[in-house]
């Protein structure tokens, strides 16, 4: 038995699975001030619900935002950076680059760690990786002295170069632990050994920014679980899609930034086809990520709190590999209001789930995309939840008639507006993501999960073109489900730029060597059986600014990897670069231990009965308005079993909107196939 835990913004997820498939699901509201209270609570009522003993819960596995709310939020450590001679402002210079050229009025998120935290320290080494001024020790001393003596807690260490040499950063952590132990101190060279500067150095100190707050929340999930009864070290998932134990997931607490939204891809990328979409939409945030030969696409360049219209350049940069998704703020909790200009927005600010939307009665006075949801009778007051919670419909529609007066419109109208003004932002937002990845989202079927994502499944399908929608089994907690089919793995990499046909053979072979022995000890410590290792190399060609990703196989040297990158480029872009030297910048090994033997299948499901559990009035302005829908029980239906729109199919923790014009269909693995 293992047990797969996403905390969302609004909601936390829960779900237990054993060699049958998924036997059991949970989903429970977050509980902010204390994330793991929630864990807790969740876990103990999926428990005793299931009949589940926790003695037999083997593993669990789990998934946060924590890190990526205290970046946004600035609730990390006090941090001070310490920097080359003449570098302590590269977190504020950044790029120089203006990501809106004419927008005078230009917002960038402040730097972490202010400008009288930041402190030159005298030393160099060259892009050589040769000391051309030694270290200055006394200095650092002095610098640690006067940094505990302050109140600072964590330090960031990032000298120039120091991914080709760590001498001077190592040196210098020595003397910090010397004069200063109580000092959490994050070197760039453990942290991100790449090349570019500033990324480099934002990473770092990101890292060491969240790891006190990070180590803290971990143990104390560790404590709660092992209350519960549950023996076993939970598995913390990372932004990569790889698994990791809390130790490894508290030394590098930035591996695990968007730990939650790699859930769902895995789960789409192990019930699916080898190309899909998979749109996840929860309370907070919809995310939509390609899935290209049967795994989901893999980014080393993200950014988060960005600032404006969540365009590239606006926000933080962490250089970690995470999985390579679109998300925006748009879920279940985001808030519609009348702009300056007049217009309906909606997002990205949400209710989360303190107080939540205004039909939860929790307090909530602003209208969501739920209650406009609720209002167009698309979820049953009665039944969310699985009727653990009952929502006010009334006061849905008072919330929504606020934004219904000033445009003129009818409650209805209005709801209809926010609805379909949620799924056009993130089809504009995934067409664009799809295409600058070279793939037709028109020709893909998406895979729509999330406790929202298969209301909107279909109205994002089809402004997006695409010809089906699938929503699996537990759509609404797969993120949780996707937790448990991930290995053990870990990414490592190391910078060294050079012509590919100035290479050795023998130095880059052990250059791998060296990272593949770090990843076989690293997850031996984990518990993996076996490791195996996937060899990488960033490349581009000379006198371009960024690289791709290119798969090391060995072969005939120089010209095999020139193939696959020729190849690598011509898949992306549809052509050949110019007749110019190629390059590699990075090259990296990712360590993977063996992957789980898995079914996502629902286990738990009554055939028995009619599904059709009746009709509610529900609101398609296609068909002229609120229309007699047919509501079905998707515990009941079986496989093969066909439903035409306009109906509803609901679930415990998700509700299947199928529009007029539609229809769905059960498939063998239980999974409902709507042809859009």
């Amino acid at each position: 038995m293992r047990i797969g835990v996403d905390i969302g913004g609004t909601f936390t997820d829960l779900c237990a699975v054993d060699e049958t498939g998924i036997v059991a699901v949970g989903k429970v509201l977050t509980t902010h001030d204390e994330p793991a209270r929630a864990v807790e609570e969740g876990l103990d009522a999926l428990l005793a619900e299931s009949g589940i003993a926790a003695s037999a819960v083997e593993q669990v596995v789990h998934g946060t935002t924590l890190v990526t709310n205290a970046l946004i939020e600035r609730k990390g450590s006090r941090t001070a950076l310490l920097a080359t001679a003449g570098f302590r402002d590269v977190l504020e210079m950044r790029r120089e680059h203006r990501y809106e050229l004419y927008d005078l009025q230009i917002e960038l998120p402040a730097p972490l760690v202010p400008r009288h935290l930041r402190f030159d320290v005298p030393e160099r080494i060259l892009a050589d990786g040769s000391v051309h001024t030694g270290l200055d020790e006394e200095h650092v001393a002095r610098l640690g002295r006067e940094l505990a003596s302050r109140g600072i807690e964590a330090v960031a260490v990032c000298f120039l170069h120091a991914f080709t040499n760590p001498v001077h950063e190592r040196r210098a952590a020595e003397v910090l632990a010397e004069v200063a132990p109580g000092l959490r101190v994050a070197l760039s060279s453990d942290v991100v050994p790449e090349i570019r500067e500033f990324e480099r150095t934002s990473t770092t100190v990101a890292n060491v920014y969240v790891q006190d707050l990070t180590e803290c929340y971990l143990r104390d999930l560790e404590q709660r679980l092992r209350r519960l009864g549950i023996a076993g070290a939970p598995h913390i998932m990372l932004s990569n899609g790889g698994l990791a134990t809390v130790d490894t997931a508290a030394r590098h607490p930035i591996r695990i930034l968007e730990s939650g939204p790699a859930g769902g891809a895995l789960a789409a990328a192990s019930i699916g086809p080898d190309d899909l979409l998979a749109f996840d939409m929860g309370g907070t945030t919809a995310k939509l990520c390609l899935i290209a030969g049967g795994a989901p696409l893999v980014t080393h360049q993200f950014e988060v709190d960005r600032k404006y219209r969540l365009l590239p350049g606006s926000g933080l940069p962490v250089q970690v590999p995470v999985t390579d998704m679109i998300e925006i703020g748009v879920g279940g909790g985001s808030i519609a209001r009348i702009d300056a200009l007049g217009l309906l927005t909606v997002g990205p600010d949400s209710a989360g789930s303190e107080p939540g939307p205004v039909c939860y009665g929790r307090g909530g006075t602003e209208p969501t995309v739920t209650d406009a949801d609720l209002v167009l009778g698309y979820l049953d007051p009665g039944y969310f939840l699985g009727g653990g919670m009952t929502l006010d419909a009334a006061a849905a529609r008072e919330a929504i008639s606020r934004i219904a007066e000033p445009l003129g419109v009818s409650v209805e109208e209005a709801a209809w507006g926010i609805h379909t003004s949620v799924n056009e932002d993130m089809a504009n937002a995934a067409r664009v993501h799809a295409v600058e990845r070279g793939q037709d989202p028109a020709k893909l079927p998406m895979y729509t999960f999330g406790g929202a994502g298969p209301v909107h499944g279909v109205g994002v399908a089809r402004a997006l073109g695409a010809p089906s929608v699938v929503a699996p089994p537990a759509a609404g907690v797969l993120s949780a489900a996707g937790f448990l089919t991930a290995p053990l793995a870990f990414d490592f990499v190391r910078s060294a730029r050079a012509a590919v046909h100035d290479l050795v053979w023998e130095q880059v072979d052990a250059l791998f060597a060296e990272m593949e022995a770090e990843g076989a000890a690293l997850l031996a410590k984990s518990g993996a059986s076996e490791v195996t290792h996937r060899r990488i190399a960033e490349m581009r060609y000379a006198g371009q600014g960024y690289e791709i990703r290119v798969p090391v196989h060995g072969g005939s040297w120089p010209d095999a990897l020139i193939d696959e990158f020729t190849a690598t480029y011509r898949a992306l872009y549809r052509r050949t670069g110019p007749e110019v030297g190629v390059e590699v910048l990075n090259w990296r090994v990712v360590s993977s231990g063996p992957v789980p033997a898995v079914t996502l299948r629902l286990t738990s499901s009554n055939t028995a009965g009619d599904a059709r559990k009746g009709t509610r009035q529900a609101y398609f302005p296609s068909a002229g308005g609120f229309v007699d829908t047919a509501v079905f029980d998707r515990y009941l239906l079986t496989p093969g079993e066909r439903v035409d729109g306009p109906a509803i199919v609901e679930e415990r923790e998700s509700t299947v909107v199928v529009p007029p014009g539609a229809h769905c269909v059960v498939r063998e693995d239980a999974a409902l196939e709507v042809t859009v």
